[in-house]
């Protein structure tokens, strides 16, 4: 194997460390080379990573590196995910059409829907439009493509311009990593388009994460902390955050009180 392929290689394989895939076209451009060569690194030299469909995935996760499991994290620190999602809830409007992420950070956030005569949900999370379709008073938008099972959600090459042609007043996004100088990122790869038009379409942004969220870096990024509007955490993240988070608000939510930064 060439040292310039063995880079390569490294290069790749440590980016999917965290799980998710990467587009064969995302891959040669990170390493600086065309398709055909990313290509021809993986068929002819022995390698963790795998193409299928057009996307780099690990063929398994390394031993000592957590992977997304979505069934997993439903279960943790719930009652603080209740918490943010009742607060970030506070700013549906009635008639809105949201956009909420995938991911087990948001699910509370559909027990408040039914609080309402009317709302669009649009997703591309399973797990989120399974619990909206039994919702008599939301519409629902679901985004399909090649499903994910790891992360309950869909993905496809043409997911952003579908959000793009939906006009999305609030966007509730959820992430896996927030670097207060690095920006926000998640694990999987085919979630970056559909958070990143979200993003960008929606007339108010939310980012709802707990403090363990704060100052981790996973392999997929797509937004830095000041493309949000509101950000809906707990008391922990806040020090490091309101330093950041300059010219936006900042919810900053614990168990017994709840402070907003002025504009």
């Amino acid at each position: 194997m060439s040292d310039r392929s063995a880079q390569r290689l490294a290069l790749l394989q440590e980016t999917l460390a965290g799980g998710g895939t990467l587009h064969l076209r995302d891959a040669a451009s990170l390493c600086g080379v065309s398709e055909m060569t990313i290509r021809r690194d993986l068929s002819t030299q022995p390698s963790a990573l795998t193409l299928l469909g057009g996307r780099l995935v690990m063929a398994s996760y390394p031993s000592n590196t957590p992977a997304y499991d979505l069934a997993e994290q439903q279960a943790n620190d719930y009652p603080l995910k209740h918490l943010l999602c009742k607060r970030a809830a506070s700013f549906i409007e009635e008639g809105d059409t949201l956009f909420i992420d995938c991911g087990s950070t948001l699910v509370p956030l559909l027990g408040q829907l039914g609080n309402f005569h009317e709302l669009t949900v649009v997703t591309y999370a399973l797990n989120v439009a399974t619990a909206v379709s039994t919702l008599p008073n939301v519409r629902l938008v679901l985004l399909g493509g090649l499903f994910y099972v790891s992360s309950q959600s869909f993905g496809s090459d043409d997911m952003r311009a579908a959000i793009e042609r939906i006009g999305i007043n609030k966007a509730f996004i959820s992430a896996a990593g927030v670097d207060c100088t690095r920006g926000v990122s998640c694990f999987h790869f085919h979630e970056v388009a559909p958070k990143q038009a979200a993003i960008a379409c929606a007339s108010q942004r939310l980012l709802v994460i707990d403090a363990s969220k704060i100052g981790m870096i996973r392999p997929a990024y797509f937004a830095s902390l000041n493309d949000f509007d509101i950000v809906v955490t707990n008391e922990g993240s806040a020090p490091a955050l309101f330093t950041h988070f300059t010219g936006r608000v900042l919810t900053h939510l614990s168990v017994s009180s709840t402070y907003e930064q002025p504009r």
